[in-house]
């Protein structure tokens, strides 16, 4: 979402990085050129002014003309200040919930990702051990009721009956009924929206608060929203008693400025986003880390808690002992690649690695995408169970029926196995070693990789490029 905003104040900062001293001129161009990025990633330009005024007057007040680094001074400024906009760090992120059955309005434009949504945060405290009920208020989008229904059935989370002809209160009070005759502890309150805010949603929107007191109330919005973003949050705030955020659609080719000005426009932190049409892509926002994204430092954090909710111990122990033993074969490279899909693929992977601009726009030329896994699962599924298990097997005979098989050629079989072949080589020497760097795994001999990941990141050292 943040890529063109990203990629500009990378390179206002590229432009001052290194110099062992800065005019107050310099830090005004800089600031010039992450007012524009901001501006032209559908920031609100009421934060933007702010935004700018505040760090300027604290590199002034922290003289940076006169530190030792002084580039890093002035992205460490912009870099809180980032944060602090997207709604600051220790962030309580837990959704609030009263004595039981408790209620949360989610509440929104039409179109926003509300439905969607409700059921993503139904799985959420579902896991959690909550006993949730999804109802829907929702009476005048067509179907809007039994897509609720379906997306319940999807998550094996109950939906509260359809009955025609009832008011979004009647159905709220019917929903507390039942909550409560049936021991839920939680109902998620999928409220109407329109097509642009108006008194007539408002006010339902009011009678629904006060028939369903709820511990809290989420405004789902769209990344995509632009400038918009601004208004409908301070609508929002003002008439519906939104105590938090929701953002959707968090991984389409959105500017970014909806995340960076509701926050700071409505005083409410942004708990979730939504980063894909499943129903699992449903995140924890964390401003530290999102800022951390923005300015190409990377999210490793949230990459090892990717990892680890993927990654069973088990598994991870019977692999660590293959590699040690060098029997690590095709079927665990196979399961490896499974595992690179749940994380969000390569891109996914990818964009939390710190300089990720750089290798997604290296990866972009090199015409390497996410098909690549798709490709090589296609190669290993084509092998029989002796041949993934001693990949020696594969003569010429052998080559030409896997690629044929698997509607490739036998010179992307080749470099599927040289790369096989490299990364056994490369867990076994870390096995060895114990602790082994990455940055030495990746530049080890023979290993065509990425040398010195990011800036020596060579897409045509990949085994597959896309014809």
């Amino acid at each position: 979402m943040f890529d063109s905003l990203s990629d500009k104040l990378v390179s206002a900062f590229d432009k001052i990085r290194g110099r062992g001293s800065l005019s107050e001129s310099d830090i005004a161009n800089a600031m010039k050129e992450v007012r524009l990025a901001l501006i032209e990633a559908d920031v609100a330009l009421d934060v933007v002014k702010q935004f700018i005024l505040d760090i300027t007057s604290e590199a002034k007040g922290q003289q940076i003309t006169k530190s030792v680094k002084p580039d890093q001074m002035v992205f460490k400024i912009v870099q809180d200040k980032l944060t602090e906009l997207l709604g600051g760090e220790n962030v309580d992120n837990n959704i609030k919930l009263s004595s039981p059955p408790s209620s949360i309005m989610l509440v929104g434009l039409q179109g926003s990702g509300k439905t969607t949504s409700a059921a993503k945060m139904g799985l959420k405290l579902k896991n959690s051990g909550k006993k949730v009920l999804l109802a829907s208020l929702d009476v005048q989008r067509p179907a809007a009721m039994e897509q609720l229904q379906i997306l319940g059935d999807q998550t094996n989370i109950d939906v509260l009956p359809i009955e025609k002809n009832q008011s979004p209160v009647e159905i709220t009070k019917r929903s507390y009924q039942l909550a409560k005759l049936s021991g839920y502890d939680v109902i998620i309150l999928d409220t109407a929206g329109r097509t642009s805010v108006d008194d007539e949603l408002m006010n339902e929107l009011g009678e629904v608060y006060k028939a369903s007191n709820p511990s809290e109330v989420f405004l789902v919005a769209d990344a995509m929203t632009g400038q918009e973003a601004a208004n409908v949050a301070r609508s929002f705030k003002e008439k519906s008693n939104v105590t938090s955020i929701i953002l959707t659609r968090v991984d389409g080719d959105a500017r970014g400025g909806a995340a960076l000005s509701m926050s700071n426009i409505t005083s409410c932190p942004i708990k979730f986003m939504g980063t894909g049409e499943k129903l699992e892509a449903f995140e924890t926002f964390k401003a530290e880390r999102i800022a951390s994204r923005i300015l190409g430092m990377g999210d490793v954090v949230s990459l090892v808690e990717k990892a680890q909710s993927e990654v069973k111990e088990e598994e991870a122990k019977d692999l660590a002992k293959k590699i040690s033993k060098g029997t690590f074969d095709f079927n665990d490279f196979r399961k490896q690649l499974n595992q690179m899909k749940k994380m969000g693929g390569m891109q996914g992977i990818l964009s939390l690695l710190p300089g990720a601009q750089k290798i997604k726009k290296q990866m972009a030329v090199g015409g390497l995408d996410d098909k690549i896994l798709v490709k090589m699962d296609s190669m290993i599924s084509s092998m029989t169970s002796k041949e993934r298990v001693n990949p020696k097997l594969l003569n010429g005979s052998r080559k030409r029926r896997i690629a044929e098989g698997s509607g490739n050629s036998v010179q992307d079989l080749n470099r599927l196995l040289k790369q096989f072949k490299q990364m056994t080589l490369m867990m076994k020497k870390m096995g060895k070693k114990g602790n082994m760097d990455i940055s030495d795994a990746m530049n080890m001999p023979g290993m065509d990789m990425p040398n010195g990941l990011p800036k020596g990141f060579n897409p045509g050292s990949f085994p597959f490029r896309r014809r």
